[in-house]
Parts: C-alpha cells; sequence; structure tokens
C-alpha cells in the first residue's frame, strides 16, 4: 500500500496540469458545501431564535375543538375557540421540567371599523399581559413611535404595517395618544398632502366569533412599532391588553369573576330592581360604531377601567405558547404532553411552530430544499467535471499504464494506484476547501449583514445573517467530498484498468 501512495504523489506531480485541474475543482466544491452547510444551520438557529424566541415559542397549544394546525396565519380568518381551564393547563405544565415558560394569549381577528365612512378594515388580534408577553419576548417589540403599555391601563400597539394597510383603505393614519403627527413616517404620496388625511389616535374595533356574541370598543393606540424581524409577515398582528381583547371578542373576562363563578354581566340580570339597563350603561356602549360619550377621547372600557385586583387567568384565552428549555426535542416533547393532555381531559392538544405558523413554517422548509439542490448540483457539475478530467488523464497515460501491466502489474494494482492519486487529491485540496469554507463562514458572521427583507430574513434566519458550522457540518462537508470523490472516479478507473499492453503500442 505505501508503495501504490508513493507512485500515486509521483504520477501527480508527473501530471500536475491535470492535477491542479481537478484539485482546483475539488477545492471550490467543498469551500461552496461547506459554506452551504454553514448558511442551513445559521438559518435553522437563526429562524428558531427570531421566530420561537420571538413570536411562537416552540410549541403552541389549542383547543382540540380547532381541527387546522395552522393557527396564526390561517388565510380566510378562521376563529380559534376559546380556552376556559387555563389554571389546570398550567398546573399540568408546570409539572414538567422541560418546559421553560409558557405564556397564554388571545388570538382572533376583529373589523377596524371606519367612523369616516366606507368600508371597515381588519385586523388580527394578540391579546395579551405585556409583563408577561415581554417577559417571554424580550426584544420582539421596536416602538416606532408612541410608548410602551402603561400597566393596568387597556392599551393597543399597532404594528406599522397594519397601520399602512388601514390607512391604503380608508385614509386613517393612526397615531399615539398624546402625539402629534410625524410626517416621516408618512409614505410618499401622503407626505405630500399630509392634511388630507384623517389623523386619528383611537380606534373602534368589531370583533367577531362563532358564537356572534363580540363587543364595540374603542381603544387609544399607545404605541406603532415594528416586529424586530419578519415584519412584514407578522405585520397584521396588533397587541392589546387581554380584558379589552376578552370584551371585544365577547369572551369570559377576568373582571366579571364573582364568588359562586357568576360574572358581573350574568348577575345582573337577577338583581333585586331587575333593571337591564345597568348591563348597558356607562362608557362601555358603542352606539352605531361611536362611544356614547364622544366628548370622552381617552374613553376607558368600564369593566378594565379597574383592573389592580384582577387575576387575568380567570377569563377565556386562545392559545398558550410553551417555550422549552434549550436543547430540549420540541417533537417528543409535543407528543409526551399530548398524552397528559389527554389523560388529563384538559381539551387541549400541542402543535410545534412550523405547523401554527401554516406556509411561513413550510417557507422554511422550502429554502432549506432549495438550498439542498443547490448542493446536489453542485455535486453533479463537479462530478461531470472531474470524470471528464479523470478520463481525459487516463487517456493520456495510456503508455505509461500500458508497459506497467506489460511488466507485470495487475488490474488491482492499476485501479488501487488510480484510486491513490484521486484521494490524495480529494484529501489535499478537499480538505483545503473546507478549511477555506470554514473561514468564509466565520467572517461572514463577523460582518453581520442585515436587511429588512422578509425573504432574505428567512434566508438569514432573522434580521442578521449569521451562518455557523458545527463538527456535525464540518463531518458532513467531509462526508460530501467523500460521495463526490467516488462518483467521479467510477468511469475513470474502469478506463484505466481497461488498458492493456497491446493498446499502449497502438498509442504509440
Amino acid at each position: 500500500m505505501g508503495l501504490i501512495f508513493k507512485i500515486a504523489w509521483r504520477n501527480l506531480w508527473r501530471h500536475k496540469n491535470h492535477s491542479l485541474v481537478i484539485g482546483t475543482i475539488l477545492c471550490l466544491g467543498a469551500l461552496i458545501m461547506t459554506v452551504g452547510n454553514g448558511v442551513v444551520e445559521g438559518m435553522d438557529r437563526g429562524l428558531q431564535k427570531t421566530i420561537v424566541h420571538g413570536f411562537t415559542g416552540d410549541l403552541v397549544l389549542v383547543s382540540e375543538k380547532y381541527e387546522s394546525d395552522n393557527v396564526f396565519l390561517e388565510m380566510m380568518g378562521k376563529t380559534v375557540p376559546p380556552i376556559d381551564n387555563f389554571k389546570a393547563i398550567r398546573a399540568s405544565l408546570e409539572k414538567s421540567s422541560l418546559v421553560d415558560q409558557i405564556l397564554p394569549m388571545g388570538k382572533n381577528m376583529a373589523m377596524v371599523l371606519n367612523e369616516d365612512g366606507g368600508m371597515p378594515t381588519f385586523l388580527y388580534l394578540l391579546g395579551v399581559d405585556f409583563e408577561r408577553y415581554h417577559r417571554m419576548f424580550p426584544d420582539n417589540v421596536n416602538v416606532i413611535e408612541g410608548r410602551f403599555p402603561k400597566p393596568g391601563r387597556p392599551w393597543l400597539m399597532l404594528p406599522t404595517g397594519a397601520r399602512k394597510e388601514i390607512n391604503d383603505m380608508t385614509n386613517v393614519w393612526f397615531i399615539p395618544e398624546d402625539a402629534s403627527l410625524d410626517t416621516s413616517h408618512l409614505e410618499a404620496e401622503a407626505k405630500k398632502h399630509p392634511g388630507d388625511l384623517s389623523v386619528k389616535s383611537n380606534l373602534v374595533l368589531m370583533g367577531f366569533n362563532e358564537d356572534n356574541s363580540s363587543t364595540d370598543i374603542r381603544l387609544n393606540v399607545a404605541g406603532v412599532f415594528k416586529y424586530r424581524a419578519l415584519n412584514t409577515i407578522f405585520h397584521p398582528f396588533a397587541l392589546m391588553d387581554i380584558e379589552s381583547y376578552r370584551q371585544t371578542l365577547g369572551y369570559f373576562m377576568a373582571s366579571e369573576k364573582k364568588p359562586g363563578n357568576v360574572s358581573a354581566r350574568d348577575s345582573a340580570l337577577f338583581a333585586e330592581d331587575g333593571n337591564l339597563d345597568n348591563l348597558f350603561s356607562g362608557d362601555s356602549l358603542i352606539v352605531g360604531n361611536k362611544p356614547a360619550s364622544e366628548a370622552k377621547v381617552d374613553w376607558i372600557p368600564k369593566e378594565a377601567s379597574q383592573r389592580s385586583n384582577i387575576d387575568m387567568d380567570d377569563g377565556a384565552y386562545n392559545l398558550v405558547l410553551v417555550l422549552l428549555h434549550s436543547g430540549v426535542n420540541a417533537e417528543k416533547t409535543k407528543g409526551a404532553l399530548n398524552k397528559i393532555f389527554r389523560d388529563e381531559n384538559l381539551g387541549i392538544r400541542a402543535v410545534d411552530w412550523k405547523q401554527a405558523l401554516g406556509p411561513v413554517g413550510s417557507m422554511t422548509t422550502l429554502i432549506k430544499s432549495a438550498l439542498f439542490i443547490f448542493v446536489s448540483i453542485l455535486f453533479l457539475v463537479a462530478v461531470i467535471i472531474i470524470v471528464n478530467t479523470l478520463s481525459m488523464a487516463a487517456l493520456e497515460r495510456t503508455p505509461e499504464i500500458g508497459m506497467m501491466r506489460a511488466i507485470g502489474a495487475r488490474k488491482g494494482f492499476i485501479g488501487l494506484m488510480f484510486l491513490a492519486e484521486t484521494a490524495a487529491l480529494s484529501l489535499a485540496f478537499g480538505g483545503l476547501g473546507i478549511v477555506l469554507g470554514a473561514v468564509v463562514v466565520e467572517l461572514l458572521s463577523l460582518l453581520k449583514l442585515a436587511s429588512e427583507n422578509d425573504m432574505l430574513q428567512l434566508f438569514f434566519g432573522g434580521d442578521t445573517f449569521r451562518p455557523v458550522l458545527t463538527t456535525g457540518d464540518i463531518g458532513l462537508a467531509f462526508l460530501q467530498l467523500g460521495f463526490v470523490t467516488a462518483a467521479a472516479v467510477i468511469y475513470p478507473l474502469i478506463l484505466a484498468r481497461s488498458i492493456t499492453p497491446l493498446d499502449a503500442v497502438y498509442k504509440e
């Protein structure tokens, strides 16, 4: 074997032109494959950080009554059923050592009524306790105008994309309460005639659900914000306080909780005076899509005005987001939790974040598939070029190989020699390509290239391009290199073994 490698190295030097061509191809191929592996790994990690740690958590718990796995981006606006037993669900989750954080929330669609006349627009609502939301997703919201919501007050945070869509449909431009119009955020056409805009700091929402028991309410805009990454995809999702959300959708509110589990709304029906007018008095009434007291600009729903002693978990939610500890397998945990939920008859099920995001989750798979196809095409091109170059080298060396056969070299020896030459080139130049690829991945990561384009952000795995290589990725690069080498050497190896001493005579 040592003799074969000595002959192989000598032959590589003698035919250095062919060796350099093949080596260069192997080096470039290994470099690109290594960078590709780093991009895929970086995208996986980035998406997990951006989406899982910024929007969905690892798992999303939804009512068993909801048949689809697409929880967030159902295009037809299908209503997500309420969950009324969150405390029991929380107690079950707290028993698991795999769960890091949980975040209950409301999620459904509402109409933004056009008080200036005309058609309403639509908005996805995420009803949350903002302190909980910020604790689970601390870096997800960048306020552009206004401020973060104040504790204990009704509020709505409007995404920039949703504000633009509402403006396109209604010519209404919403700004935060106590703020003046910032023309720098207007579209180019609106900047020319800002006086033509209808500027408002509060909006009227009309929720709707399967029971048709929703309510119209008016809320002040606390702030206008952007999601840190994938803002174009997530822009329809406005944030609002959970109690106002429940009131909008007609769900059971925490502020309605009474001893004996009777709501304030129901207890009024059995009041001694039998006066049902109490149900429809105060500032919580909207008549003809307008508040009962138009003079009160900072209108606050009656039930939401006193919240200091309310346990928000007494009310209804639609989803529970579950963030697992680092390193926990989400797929296995989903199966284990679903079994617990069935055993405890909690009426919920878990779906993973990719399922919950519907088409966006599928898009990430498509991007990874596209990268895999790109690398596969590189494999094919590299194999074809190397096969062609090695075949030409074998034919040009017909006299040399024929002479070796004439002095007693067997086909096996010729095949091993040819294989050793290719393996040496692959190890030397391919290994160099992998090393250079690792350097390129590290440099790209250090550059911290950023983009606000959502398609690029999906490719990046977030707002910043940070490819990364693990030991497994480097091992995969060597495996891919070995596969390319083995596939490329088969035909030239057969060709070299078929050369006879007579072929050498004819060649001369």
